[in-house]
């Protein structure tokens, strides 16, 4: 299948919405319910602050607002389906009331997925990538969400090159997803960088991140904040936003079309920039005889 990553693809997600993704980078402002994520933590324990928080980012230029109620931090304690819903649930209800963007429930629990679209919630982003809970499959099928689906190393023996184990982990979860009745247009893939992946590991995932267009399939990468970025920059993680910033020109430069961020100000910054020069680029292509 030929692909182009830089080519328009429309994202068909839940409620009649879609997105298009391809020509331009997207971003995806993170919303932690959470006590306990690794940067933020406790900042939007109440609803009310995280409906703020959330709307403050659409005005920064984020399009997508991915709501989470469990920290996904390597430590982090368990919490209850009945308390991750009642973490996340008033506040997709609330923003699918207040704004045209587009919400995302980060759980990889099939009937949190399942409440979360009824209440508004347009797409489902597992970092389970389907294989903790393969309902949340049939969850997206039934109700045309849009699906994110992430690679992680955790809890299982990983390929010794990072990209072959990309493709061993996702390729089932694509079959888990096809099984369930879910259409290639409504997934996007996530490389997962930070899920078990050690600092070499990451940057050589952003080195040969261009070899994952093999997928077919729309990329969101979610690098903020990463340990791996503090390794590099030697800054604690609510310091490292400018070096976020520049794997997102990175990235971007190498095709992937959604960004997962705690500061979108900055890296709408560092998006225009890459976009300008994709642009340009292209443009000066086409003008060649």
């Amino acid at each position: 299948m030929t692909y182009t990553p830089f080519q328009p693809f429309r994202w068909r997600l839940a409620h009649g919405r879609s997105l298009e993704l391809g020509p331009r980078g997207v971003l995806m402002a993170i919303i932690n319910v959470t006590p306990d994520s690794f940067s933020d933590g406790g900042r939007f324990t109440d609803a009310d602050a995280a409906v703020a928080a959330a709307l403050r980012a659409v005005e920064e230029g984020a399009e997508i607002l991915d709501i989470g109620g469990e920290s996904t931090r390597p430590d982090a304690e368990p919490v209850s389906a009945e308390e991750e819903r009642a973490r996340v649930m008033p506040v997709i209800a609330a923003l699918a009331g207040e704004t045209e963007a587009i919400i995302s429930i980060d759980t990889y629990r099939a009937d949190t997925a399942r409440l979360a679209v009824e209440a508004g919630a347009h797409t489902v982003n597992d970092v389970h990538g389907l294989q903790r809970e393969p309902a949340i499959a049939s969850v997206a099928a039934e109700t045309g969400a849009g699906l994110c689906i992430m690679h992680t190393g955790r809890g299982r023996e990983k390929l010794g090159d990072v990209i072959e184990d990309q493709f061993h982990f996702l390729d089932r979860s694509l079959e888990i997803a096809a099984k369930a009745g879910v259409r290639r247009e409504q997934i996007v893939l996530d490389p997962g960088f930070g899920f078990a992946k050690d600092t070499d590991e990451n940057l050589e995932l952003i080195g040969r991140f261009e070899e994952l267009h093999r997928f077919a399939l729309p990329l969101l990468v979610g690098t903020s904040r990463k340990r791996f970025v503090g390794a590099v920059t030697g800054r604690e993680a609510q310091a490292r936003d400018v070096g976020t910033a520049a794997t997102t020109a990175l990235l971007r430069a190498q095709g992937a079309a959604i960004f997962r961020v705690h500061d979108v100000a900055i890296n709408r910054d560092a998006l225009a920039m890459a976009d300008a020069m994709l642009t340009a680029k292209n443009s000066r292509r086409d003008m060649k005889p």
